[in-house]
């Protein structure tokens, strides 16, 4: 049973490590994206995909 508790509290110490190292990274601008912006404009436009306005049964359907 103490096998647990060392277990959980190893577990939340590498979990703390490990946010306040993201917080770190997110404060020194590790996750800003500095290229994209200014390449923006070279990326194609993503296509939109139409729906159909009528399908083939509502032609062949009579009223």
């Amino acid at each position: 049973m103490s096998v647990i508790y060392i277990l959980l509290a190893v577990s939340v110490i590498v979990a703390l490590i490990f946010f306040v190292a993201f917080v770190f990274a997110v404060r020194k601008g590790q996750y800003d994206d500095s290229y994209t912006p200014s390449v923006r404009m070279l990326f194609d436009d993503e296509l939109v995909k139409k729906s159909p306005s009528k399908s083939i049964k509502s032609l062949t359907k009579k009223d």
